[in-house]
């Protein structure tokens, strides 16, 4: 089988990621921190692109594309550090609408949420169990939050939000207090938990991606950097310490990459059995980003500490997402959990074959 990403997947890929690669900029991220963190104008773009349907189903009126369709994409926001948060809109609320109407779920205002997605008139936040904070929850206009055993859907105007200070002047994070009924409950008991765990992996598996991304973008600054800062008359590039530490991180860049394919094709086509793929990819993704963020810091010297400089646009990043949708520890118990297990399908006939989409009998 060839696993490699079609040209059908890569010509998509490189139409959108010209687009991100100009549009977001570190003067526009700058700019956007004066402007509630968001350009009304990308966003409207990205939604006449297609960005907003990817992952619908046409049966839903979207594009019926999957996680590997969008993956790197998904790397590529991390790559320019885009504020807003459309990967995980993208990725984690919208599916997880699509599961509510696929499984018979929901209440009134479930299709009408997902009408208004669609349409590029909503977004919608999600409010896990794992997350206290729900970043730029104050542009959402629906919240999917948990209560008790059950999942509810709510309107921003049943919310109260409190805004929860960042150390990525990026993101916008709030907690929520709410008042759920009996007419906003969506899921409870078993299905509701699994609509949580289902999320709980799409949600881990885009901040990988962005770690990912993350990575490459403070490495890109990095050789640049330290090819036109000279020191001594030559570039700095070109001590042998310097190397080191830059090629360390792009060894670990190019392990993470596939780790974090391989688990968006998981959760693609065998979800309930993707928990110790994902949990592989957050914690390989989030060891590259951190090792990045203090590997490139180091590269620019003092200056890489400062405001002025960008790089710590996507340092500060990697900080915040290595802790979103659960920490290393935390994949590393779900990892060690499923490694235990009396028929963990271990080898590599179970990578990406036959064997890998279903677990054996008992």
């Amino acid at each position: 089988m060839n696993f490699a990403f079609t040209d059908d997947q890569l010509e998509f890929f490189d139409a959108i990621a010209t687009m991100l690669r100009t549009e977001v900029t570190a003067d526009r991220i700058r700019a956007r921190w004066d402007n509630e963190g968001v350009d009304a104008e990308f966003l409207q773009q990205a939604h006449e692109l297609g960005l907003n349907s990817m992952l619908v189903p046409e049966s839903l009126g979207g594009l019926g594309l999957g996680m590997p369709d969008f993956i790197l994409l998904a790397e590529t926001c991390g790559e320019v550090a885009l504020p807003e948060p459309l990967v995980e809109s993208i990725m984690v609320s919208t599916p997880l609408l699509v599961d509510i109407l696929d499984q018979g779920l929901g209440n009134a205002n479930t299709q009408r949420a997902m009408d208004a997605v669609l349409g590029g008139e909503a977004t919608v936040a999600v409010a896990h169990p794992i997350n206290p904070c729900v970043n730029f929850a104050h542009r959402a206009d629906w919240f999917l939050v948990p209560h008790g055993d059950a999942m509810h859907l709510l309107a921003s105007s049943e919310v109260t939000l409190s805004p929860v200070k960042s150390v990525d002047p990026s993101r916008q994070l709030f907690e929520l207090s709410f008042s759920p009924s009996a007419d906003s409950m969506v899921a409870e008991g078993e299905a509701a938990a699994a609509l949580w765990r289902a999320t709980l992996n799409r949600g881990a598996l885009s901040t990988a991606a962005q770690l990912v991304g993350l990575t490459k973008g403070m490495l890109d600054q990095s050789v640049q950097y330290s090819s036109d800062r000279s020191q001594f008359g030559r570039a700095i590039g070109a001590n042998q310490a310097v190397k080191h530490l830059l090629a360390d991180v792009a060894v670990q860049y190019e392990y993470a990459k596939p780790v974090v394919y391989r688990a968006a094709y998981t959760v693609d086509v065998s979800p309930r059995r993707a928990d110790f793929a994902v949990s592989h990819a957050k914690s390989a993704a989030t060891r590259t980003g951190l090792l990045a963020a203090r590997h490139c810091t180091q590269v620019h010297g003092a200056m890489g500490y400062t405001w002025e400089c960008d790089l710590q646009i996507w340092s500060k990043r990697a900080w915040t997402l290595s802790r979103e949708w659960g920490d290393e520890g935390f994949h590393h118990n779900r990892i060690h959990e499923w490694l235990l297990r009396k028929n963990a399908l271990l080898g590599p006939e179970f990578t990406f074959g036959r064997g890998s989409l279903t677990d054996t009998a008992a």
